[in-house]
């Protein structure tokens, strides 16, 4: 009888670990040690990276929001939009970048929401924010560096940078 147990007991587990690594293939990769290479930016505060799944993951930057830069059916091309994309494709393109989470990993379009790190330690969000290319814009529980980014706003308009050029 108990070898019966034990055997049902095997198989269960074994086809519980198997199913949780079928729903795990397309789920990004979470370990913060990780880089992910940059396989496309959307705009300002969007990007796709390949995190070994079919179609990759979209990240969306936390605690920023950089104006539109292009049409949609609900919004309109935002003041200094296009530069917004620019300098983040120029900052991202052909790089790889380590995500880091605060408390809500993902926002209600399914988007990844992370801090972003460049393999030399430069901090995506904040440099946005610094040169003028995205302002604050804080969602909690996702309040991390929301001080840090207040700061830097405020830099960055009282040196005339980027959406605060006069």
């Amino acid at each position: 009888m108990n070898k019966i147990l034990v055997a049902i007991l095997f198989v269960s587990l074994t086809t519980l670990n198997i199913s949780c690594e079928s729903r795990n293939k397309n789920k990004p990769r979470t370990k913060s040690s990780e880089y992910l290479l940059v396989t496309k930016v959307v705009d300002g505060d969007t990007f796709w990276a390949d995190n070994d799944t079919k179609d990759g993951v979209k990240v969306r930057l936390i605690g920023i929001d950089a104006p539109e830069s292009r049409k949609t059916s609900k919004k309109e091309v935002g003041y200094f939009g296009k530069e917004a994309k620019t300098y983040l494709t120029n900052l991202l393109s052909g790089k790889s970048v380590r995500l880091e989470y605060d408390l809500n990993r993902t926002d209600q379009y399914g988007r990844t929401l992370a801090y972003v790190y460049l393999q030399d330690g430069t901090f995506v969000n904040a440099e946005l924010v610094k040169n003028g290319f995205a302002m604050t814009l804080t969602i909690p529980p996702n309040v991390k560096f929301a001080n840090e980014f207040v700061k830097l706003q405020e830099e960055a308009r009282e040196n005339n940078r980027g959406l605060w050029k006069e």
